[in-house]
Formats: C-alpha cells, sequence, structure tokens
C-alpha cells in the first residue's frame, strides 16, 4: 500500500498523524481499547521501551516509534510518544481489528454496527473506545469508503495537529 497521512480531528484539534499504511507484514491480534501488542496508551517512553517491543524512529516533543515486529516507511510511524501525556496515538498494523471485528477493509455500515455513537470529523469517523472513555478509535475510510487506517488515539493527545 502507499504511504498514507490522515489528518485527525480530535476533540475540535486536527491532527496530521503519518501511518503505518504500508505494514510489511500482516499480523493478527486485537486492537485497543486501551493499547496493543504490550504497549498502552498513556505509557511513557521509558516505560514503553522498557517492553522491548518498539524501536525509535525520531525524536521531538512527540517521539515516533515503530513496533519491531511491524515495521513501517521510513516516513512513517505505528505510534506517537507525547513528554506530557506518554502513549498518545498507536495505529493498528495490517490484520488487526477491534474487540468488536472492525479493521482494514471494515465498511463504514460495519462500523456503525459495530459501534453506536460513531461521529464523522473532516479527517475520518471516530468514536470511543468501549471500555475506555479517555480514548478514541479512529478510521480512516478509502474511497471505496473501506477503513484503510485504523487508531487508538487519547483524547488528550498533545502530538499532532
Amino acid at each position: 500500500m502507499a504511504s498514507l497521512v490522515a489528518a485527525l480531528a480530535v476533540a475540535g484539534a486536527t491532527l496530521v498523524i503519518a501511518s503505518p499504511a504500508g505494514a510489511a507484514t500482516a499480523t493478527s491480534g486485537t486492537f485497543g481499547p486501551h493499547g496493543y501488542g504490550g504497549i498502552k496508551l498513556g505509557m511513557t517512553a521509558k516505560q514503553a521501551k522498557a517492553t522491548g517491543k518498539i524501536v525509535l524512529k525520531w525524536r521531538d516533543y512527540c517521539s515516533g516509534w515503530d513496533y519491531k515486529a511491524h515495521r513501517n516507511a521510513r516516513h512513517e510511524v505505528g505510534l506517537y510518544i507525547s513528554k506530557k501525556r506518554g502513549v498518545a496515538v498507536i495505529f493498528a498494523p495490517a490484520g488487526v481489528r477491534t474487540p468488536k471485528g472492525i479493521g482494514a477493509g471494515s465498511t463504514l455500515r460495519q462500523i456503525k454496527k459495530a459501534y453506536s455513537g460513531v461521529k464523522e470529523q473532516p479527517s475520518g469517523y471516530y468514536v470511543t473506545a468501549p471500555g475506555n472513555r479517555e480514548a478514541d478509535y479512529y478510521f480512516g475510510l478509502n474511497r471505496q469508503g473501506k477503513v484503510e487506517q485504523l487508531g487508538l488515539v487519547l483524547k488528550t493527545q498533545d502530538c499532532v495537529n
């Protein structure tokens, strides 16, 4: 898949986030509501790094990381970690789905059936992650109306705008 930059709007703020649209390997597993692959929203960079599951791509106020098992293209990241908020945004690697079965290829109709309260924003669709009031699922759809990008976003994130 080609690189994808998604503009996200959460709590009135616009986010521009590089995603793992070109994830190298397909995987399976459940995505969210608190994190993925041993990395949880809110973890500090030190805590997340200590899991041994992620690798730093670049450092700034918010740093960009990849899962070691799911490397992305040079200008894409799998997650963002804020100095103030900790792990703030996590993108689902290829093949990963939410606990209600939504993932790449799901339709808007399937999203709305699985998650009541889905709201459209200029950049995609959002719903509070069931079981975690502090996070939203983000669904970025392609031109065919299918999920191309799945994210878990801390509502108070301060990494991207």
